[in-house]
């Protein structure tokens, strides 16, 4: 049997966050509370946007996109760490593992390139208010989000292929929590020269490009509100934008330092961490920071329970 057979047939084991068994139980109480946040408020935030009428803007569009790629962003993975947590060994088939590798890219640049979206939407919003219902009207909405799914999709199955090729002839244990990049390229036998380049280029390009247009759109934005004259219209004009520019900075600052950092500089244990906060913490903290820092989702929010009761 060749070591492509023997690739191809082996499972991996996942090391997870920890092997000490206390650690485990008290990580899988965490966790399981943080995942549960998580998939509560982000379907709160998808029912309330599609039953109250007065969130029917591109803008929620928008919101409800995320909340729905952060719900399955986060459930490629965390469930998958949640069975390890309780498990001497985690282990993942081949197929499995790159099935999980594939998701996760997907649906974390897809969410990237959404949130530049987001940032632009944000800048017609304050810059054009005027031309704002002709700019983005609701098919330039799904036009918008379809094609940050479609790139996503592109995007990853370019780096899912290309790992796939690579052989795993020793040791099949995965330091890591789930199958991503970095402790694959770590496990392999191959060389994985290519692969680097890829990952740097194509992710640098992508990342990079959905960065720049959000900085842009900000530079044009910060720009507008400065130049208003009244306190409070310079504060209302901030709010509309406050809560997608502290997700920005939380999910772009975690990404750049995650992959696009020199591999000199890599660690394992730092990875594991960064992962855990871009793939578990974020995805809690997004629906939390839009309904606590926007007017508009507290009071349709009311409304909607307040509907409930009568």
């Amino acid at each position: 049997m060749g070591p492509d057979n023997l690739t191809k047939n082996q499972d991996f084991i996942l090391i997870g966050l920890s092997s000490d068994p206390k650690t485990k139980i008290a990580l899988f109480v965490l966790f399981s509370l943080v995942y549960t946040t998580s998939i509560t408020g982000n379907m709160i935030l998808i029912i309330t946007t599609q039953l109250v009428k007065e969130l029917h803007t591109p803008m929620y569009r928008f919101i409800c996109n995320l909340s729905l790629l952060d719900i399955t962003f986060t459930s490629v993975t965390v469930p998958k760490m949640l069975i390890g947590l309780l498990l001497d060994h985690n282990y993942i088939s081949y197929v499995g593992c790159f099935a999980q590798l594939y998701f996760f890219h997907f649906l974390g640049s897809s969410e990237c390139f959404l949130l530049s979206i987001m940032g632009y939407d944000r800048y017609v919003a304050i810059c054009h208010p005027l031309h704002y219902s002709q700019i983005i009207d609701k098919k330039t909405c799904i036009q918008l989000a379809s094609g940050c799914w479609i790139t996503g999709f592109l995007y990853s199955l370019v780096h899912t292929i290309l790992t796939s090729t690579l052989s795993f002839c020793a040791s099949k244990e995965v330091n890591h929590f789930l199958c991503d990049m970095p402790p694959l390229l770590k496990l392999s036998c191959s060389d994985t020269k290519n692969n680097v380049i890829v990952i740097l280029g194509l992710g640098g390009l992508a990342a990079g490009a959905s960065f720049l247009l959000t900085v842009i759109s900000y530079c044009y934005i910060i720009s507008t509100i400065l130049q208003i004259h009244s306190t409070e219209g310079r504060r209302k004009a901030f709010s509309t934008c406050a809560s997608h520019l502290m997700i920005v900075l939380l999910f772009y600052g975690t990404i750049i330092v995650m992959y696009l950092r020199p591999q000199s500089s890599y660690s394992m244990e730092h990875d594991k961490m960064l992962s855990v906060f871009y793939n578990v913490i974020t995805p809690m903290l997004n629906p939390l920071i839009y309904s606590m820092r926007n007017k508009e989702v507290k009071r349709a929010l009311r409304k909607l329970f307040t509907r409930r009761k009568h």
